[in-house]
């Protein structure tokens, strides 16, 4: 048994009550902001309508988007670690389901990233009509193929899944404005909760509610796949959904896509719900 002078065991305990009280690192936990990452997703991503009519809009993308009035991810992390600059690639594609995930999955293995976010769900939700919704289990499916290949092929890259927005929000802020009635009725945006929006019949309303408990499953698949990948990735844990956007965060060309300032509140929610280098 070792011996310790008197003066030695006051040190001893001071370095234990030191490591007591320091707070465990979380496990797995990037240490350093990365020298690249990818986007992978749908049209949100994308940036659609945040700057033109009816166009992608990647400069303007909460991840990996380069315009300051933004403030990306990428931007974010460009500011601590320069060596990330020109590594942004945004290989999501406007119009995409769970099902495209395992594409754009690909492209980024093949840019060898280092981060990886992906907001991807709302076109499995927002389709023609409630019976055309993607299955629970059919897009769970699609998650863990697209996650399974990512770990597969950059078992080292840090992963960011992020919940899909909750478009019941949508329907509340927007279905009393007229700009709003008339794009979701003329361009048929998100038919499944959206249809009729004027509507205050419990019928819709019921179909609204059976609408939005999709995206609520379908986070719920997100969380589970993510804690199913590893100690890599990190769920937002429902922060974008729970998120109480207002009708000024959404386009006026459309009435459905984020705006400017709603993609620089998506980048500030996401960035301190993630790695938050």
């Amino acid at each position: 048994m070792p011996k310790f002078s008197r003066r030695s065991i006051p040190v001893v305990l001071l370095a234990a009550l030191v490591v007591a009280v320091l707070p465990p690192s979380p496990a797995g936990a990037a240490t350093a902001p990365p020298n690249s990452m990818a986007s992978l997703g749908d049209s949100i991503t994308r940036g659609f309508n945040a700057c033109g009519w009816y166009l992608d809009c990647p400069s303007r993308s909460f991840s990996t988007g380069t315009d300051s009035a933004v403030t990306s991810q990428y931007l974010r992390i460009l500011a601590k670690n320069a060596a990330i600059s020109g590594h942004n690639y945004n290989d999501a594609k406007t119009g995409a389901k769970a099902s495209a995930m395992s594409g754009q999955v690909s492209t980024a293995v093949g840019q060898k990233v280092q981060y990886v976010t992906m907001l991807i769900g709302a076109n499995d939700a927002c389709t023609s009509s409630e019976s055309t919704m993607t299955p629970v289990t059919t897009f769970r499916g699609s998650i863990d193929s697209a996650l399974s290949a990512l770990k597969a092929g950059l078992p080292d890259a840090s992963v960011e899944v992020i919940s899909i927005p909750n478009i019941y929000q949508l329907w509340k802020v927007g279905h009393t404005n007229a700009g709003a009635l008339t794009a979701w009725s003329a361009y048929g945006i998100c038919q499944s909760m959206l249809y009729q929006a004027s509507s205050t019949s419990s019928t819709d309303e019921a179909r609204r509610q059976r609408v939005r408990q999709r995206v609520v499953d379908y986070n719920t698949q997100l969380a589970e796949a993510c804690t199913a990948y590893g100690p890599n990735c990190r769920f937002d844990g429902n922060v974008v959904f729970n998120y109480p956007f207002a009708l000024s965060e959404v386009s006026t060309w459309d009435y459905f896509h984020p705006n400017t300032t709603g993609q620089a509140k998506l980048a500030s929610i996401t960035y301190a719900a993630g790695f938050n280098w």
